[in-house]
Formats: C-alpha cells, sequence, structure tokens
C-alpha cells in the first residue's frame, strides 16, 4: 500500500517514477499505478453465456440466419427506398451485398 504523502522526487531520474495528481503542489498525492487482473472473471463470464446458449446453440446456423433477415430486410425495395439503399452502402455504412443492389 502507498504512503498517504510519499517523498517527492529528488532528481531528474526519480521525475518520472512518480507523477504528482496535483503537479506543482508539494501537498498533492502522488498516483498509485495498480493493476488489475480480470481473467477469471471474463472466464466466468464466458462460461455463464455458454450456459445460457445451451448445448444446440450452432453459431454458422445463426449466421445464415442472420444473412437470411438481411436478404428480407433489404428485399421488395421501390425505387426511393433503392436509392437510399445504395447510398448507405457507397458511404460505407451498408455492406454491399452481392452484385451491390438489395435483393429483389
Amino acid at each position: 500500500m502507498a504512503p498517504q504523502n510519499p517523498p517527492l522526487p529528488d532528481g531528474p531520474d526519480e521525475a518520472g517514477a512518480l507523477h504528482s495528481a496535483g503537479h506543482g503542489r508539494p501537498d498533492a498525492p502522488a498516483l498509485v499505478e495498480f493493476t488489475v487482473d480480470l481473467t477469471a472473471q471474463e472466464v466466468l463470464r464466458q462460461a455463464q453465456v455458454l450456459t445460457v446458449l445451451g448445448p444446440d446453440w450452432d453459431p454458422i446456423e445463426v449466421m445464415r440466419q442472420e444473412e437470411a433477415a438481411y436478404a428480407l430486410l433489404y428485399s421488395g425495395l421501390d425505387e426511393r427506398q433503392q436509392r437510399v439503399y445504395d447510398d448507405l452502402v457507397a458511404a460505407g455504412v451498408l455492406p454491399r451485398r452481392g452484385d451491390g443492389r438489395a435483393a429483389a
């Protein structure tokens, strides 16, 4: 644990070692470097997500269904909607699909 009022650096070699929170204020406490390892918490979170998804979860099938939903979403556009779609693709907002036209 760091002391409440650590000593100020004595010379240029120690100047980079401590960074004062209130630069130029001798009474300001120094910042304390600390590290938090979230590896165990991340592993627990991933395990919980996979448990909720269940053993029947098929990521490839989910991607296929998502692509089908996008095709349906952009299908049957009228002329004005098609122009907006083309503008969004040109601007990089939507990815180009197939020949760059919405599905008919």
